[in-house]
């Protein structure tokens, strides 16, 4: 990543300055473990393995690149994302999302597809200008490394047991399911046909912003939710070719001349 993207909301008082960039030390790596846990294992009570204490460390990340939003004006990370490139992905023996689902329909893709993950924010600043940072790294980043494709796994709370995970998937697959050559398979499915009998099943899905940002952005959902039991969540796997980029994200996030590269 050759460009650092800044935002500054305001000059006043309070207002923070927000700066994304890929973490360029050991340290600054660890700051965004250390908000990984505290959001994920903290705030949303997942049971991770981990290899340092307070902190969400596990094996893929000495292979991933990690991409950070700092708020300058309190000196901490806020935001983060973590990205496996094809290559390192080859050198760890496949992708995080591997251990959900069966990746053979894409294995043709791979030395041109990069794994994104472990996204979280501060909760104090989910007013989605730090995703907005977030997504503008990682179009900088997927522009820079002229690679075709990103994947990565959109999670959907199981607090209800599952029920808005199984209506959410019924409700995509008429308008964002991938192409059948791009379908992949949960190892660990979500009983999306048991639920739907249940009498929650006629209920509106939520959509969480995340899942929502990647397919306003013009995603595929590859397939069925796979259940998660460490994260208590259900797992979409999503796939965004860079050629769907909608043309506002496209000048939201790689302006102009980018543009033209993507529409």
């Amino acid at each position: 990543m050759h460009k650092e993207l800044s935002l500054h909301p305001g000059e006043a008082a309070g207002r923070p300055r927000l700066h994304v960039a890929l973490a360029q030390s050991e340290a600054e790596v660890r700051e965004a473990q250390r908000l990984r846990y505290k959001v994920f294992v903290e705030e949303f009570g997942a049971r991770l393995q981990t290899r340092l204490p307070d902190h969400d460390v596990d094996f893929y990340d000495a292979y991933c690149e990690h991409l950070i939003v700092r708020d300058l004006s309190r000196g901490r990370v806020i935001g983060t994302y973590r990205i496996l490139a094809p290559e390192a992905a080859a050198r760890v023996g496949g992708y995080y999302s591997e251990n959900e689902f069966c990746l053979t329909r894409l294995q043709h893709l791979r030395s041109r597809t990069v794994e994104i993950g472990r996204s979280c924010v501060h909760q104090d600043y989910r007013s989605g200008g730090v995703i907005a940072l977030l997504w503008s790294g990682l179009a900088d980043y997927m522009l820079a490394s002229g690679h075709d494709y990103l994947i990565g796994c959109a999670s959907i709370g199981m607090g209800d047991g599952g029920h808005n995970a199984a209506n959410l998937y019924r409700e995509l697959q008429a308008s964002h399911l991938a192409p059948v050559e791009y379908r992949v398979f949960p190892l660990h499915p979500l009983p999306v046909d048991r639920l739907g009998n249940d009498q929650k099943a006629d209920q509106k899905a939520h959509v969480p912003p995340l899942l929502k940002g990647y397919l306003r952005a013009g995603a595929w959902i590859c397939g069925e939710p796979a259940w998660d039991p460490d994260f208590n969540s259900a797992d979409l796997l999503v796939m965004l070719p860079m050629v769907r980029l909608k043309q506002r994200y496209a000048r939201h996030f790689l302006g102009e001349a980018a543009e033209a590269q993507v529409a």
